[in-house]
């Protein structure tokens, strides 16, 4: 009966990480679409407000003993401002900029640049596995970033901005770790997203006049919803969970997927086209990603 139900909470929690995969996967189309009618930062802004209640939501019922340490209150707000206000401002403009298919291959770099990172403040030991897979990365962008040249679907800016997200939402896994060592995933992923929302929301505020709200009709505000509640809320939570339950390494299979699913959103919904530089340039990144996180 018990190895039962561990069988059945291992399904369930493989079941809701390619869900969360999906949705992330699909959040690229779903935010290039809703900058299209509305401002960027409010974008952010509303995602993550909503999204970080709905998880506070979900911390509460999953992990009710769950506090904030007076002293975690300004590490917190930190890792809001600079995972939610750098990286998914960020990631919003750039995914307004360039094509779907770009961004999530540029993206899928960001746990490498976090490694890098870890490297340089000595959390982790370089090896040759994951010299090479930085470096493959970097080739694996370089082709990306030249098969875009010259292609309407494409912009080297909005490329560039998607690259400096991928850094930073690295570098706010490296420095979360902290935090990681009293408090849960989930509450990690938590309490920055309700620290960060907000601070954006001030940010947007001058360009919410400009907006004809009126005349928005369903379409941007179901993108919105769908990027609060299944991008934000559902996915974050089963991330974590998993993280929690199955490791970080196994985890690592999904990430593949967003990947997968963000160039396929591309090209379902916008009808990009994947040149051979694309190609190329997103089995280095796979690849490079592979090496260096199974080192």
């Amino acid at each position: 009966m018990v190895k039962e139900e561990k069988g059945r909470a291992a399904a369930i929690t493989e079941v809701a990480l390619i869900f969360a995969a999906i949705f992330w996967g699909l959040n690229f189309a779903a935010t290039k679409y809703a900058a299209d009618f509305l401002p960027q930062l409010f974008i952010v802004a509303f995602r993550f407000i909503v999204g970080g209640l709905l998880l506070l939501l979900v911390l509460r019922l999953l992990e009710p003993q769950s506090r904030l340490r007076r002293k975690d209150v300004l590490p917190m707000m930190g890792l809001g401002l600079f995972g939610i206000g750098a990286a998914q401002t960020g990631f919003t403009y750039g995914v307004s900029l360039t094509s779907a298919a770009s961004t999530g291959l540029v993206f899928a770099t960001a746990p490498v640049w976090g490694m890098l990172l870890g490297f340089f403040l000595g959390q982790e030991r370089p090896t040759r596995r994951g010299i090479l897979g930085v470096m493959l990365c970097i080739m694996g962008v370089t082709a990306v970033f030249y098969g875009g040249l010259g292609s309407e679907e494409d912009s080297l800016v909005g490329d560039f901005i998607i690259l400096v997200a991928a850094l930073c939402v690295g570098g706010y896994t490296v420095l979360s770790m902290r935090m990681l060592e009293h408090h849960s995933p989930l509450a990690v992923a938590t309490y920055p997203t309700l620290f960060g929302g907000p601070a954006v929301l001030i940010l947007s505020l001058p360009s919410l006049p400009a907006v004809e709200w009126g005349s928005l009709g369903f379409g941007p505000w179901a993108a919105l919803v769908y990027s609060a509640v299944f991008a934000t809320a559902f996915a974050f939570a089963a991330w974590q969970r998993g993280i929690s339950r199955i490791g970080a390494n196994r985890v690592l299979v999904y990430q593949y997927l967003i990947t997968l699913t963000g160039v396929s959103s591309g090209v379902i919904f916008f009808g990009e086209n994947i040149g051979p530089d694309k190609i190329l340039g997103g089995a280095i990144i796979l690849l490079g990603v592979y090496l260096a996180r199974r080192q």
